[in-house]
């Protein structure tokens, strides 16, 4: 049986986030398989760089939902900045036809996030909550 715990070697530790981000104003820019898939691979990437495990990873038409597994000295706050500013300068130029009426200005993501740990319900019924979102809402 695997411990619910990670280890290094100092500290034994289990953390784990349920991120989400909001497009600006809320604007449904979500509704493309391609920029969707895009924002997952990007994700991917980025986390990686940042020794992040992403646990599941989920859309619905006006932001994303991340449930994500780090270190203790993750810099999750520098991690979130350069993946707001990579997804949305990746999406922006690869989509921006495609997006462009429905944006005001040059602004893909909010400011503002959400970023809360997991420990007030079990994981496997956040992991649940994110898979199903979306679901039925999509043309």
């Amino acid at each position: 049986m695997r411990s619910v715990f990670d280890k290094n070697s100092h500290s034994v530790y289990s953390l784990n986030y349920h991120f989400v981000q909001c497009i600006k104003y809320r604007r449904k820019v979500l509704d493309f398989p391609e920029i969707i898939e895009e924002l997952k691979t990007r994700t991917y990437k980025i986390a990686e760089s940042y020794n992040i495990q992403i646990t599941c990873i989920e859309t619905d038409l006006d932001h994303i939902h991340i449930l994500l597994k780090c270190k203790p000295q993750t810099n999750l706050i520098k991690f979130i900045n350069n993946w707001k500013s990579a997804t949305s300068k990746a999406i922006r130029n690869r989509y921006y036809a495609r997006i462009k009426d429905k944006l005001w200005g040059d602004v893909f993501w909010s400011n503002s996030y959400c970023l809360i740990t997991t420990g007030q319900t079990t994981i496997e019924q956040v992991k649940k909550y994110v898979e199903n979102q979306g679901k039925g809402k999509r043309l």
